[in-house]
């Protein structure tokens, strides 16, 4: 059940854009933001992944000079500088 109302001010560009995707999915405006609402990644849960995942890492040595680290890390890519 909706049970808030809020209002947003578009300008030209953003109002066509979503106009547009709603003409295309066959959708009211509303619903179009509604589902880019729940799209929205949830933002507390992947962060609290994220510091428990680098908590957990093993420690590593990491090299003092950037221009080592730079190296290091071209490397691991398998790229080279330049």
């Amino acid at each position: 059940m909706m049970v808030h109302r809020f209002q947003v001010l578009l300008n030209e560009e953003r109002y066509e854009k979503l106009a547009g995707e709603a003409r295309r999915r066959g959708l009211s405006i509303a619903a179009v933001m509604r589902d880019a609402i729940d799209h929205l990644p949830v933002a507390d849960e992947r962060r609290r992944a994220a510091v428990a995942q680098i908590l957990a890492a093993d420690p590593m040595e990491v090299p003092w000079d950037a221009g080592d680290i730079r190296k290091e890390l071209d490397s691991a890519h398998d790229r080279s500088p330049g």
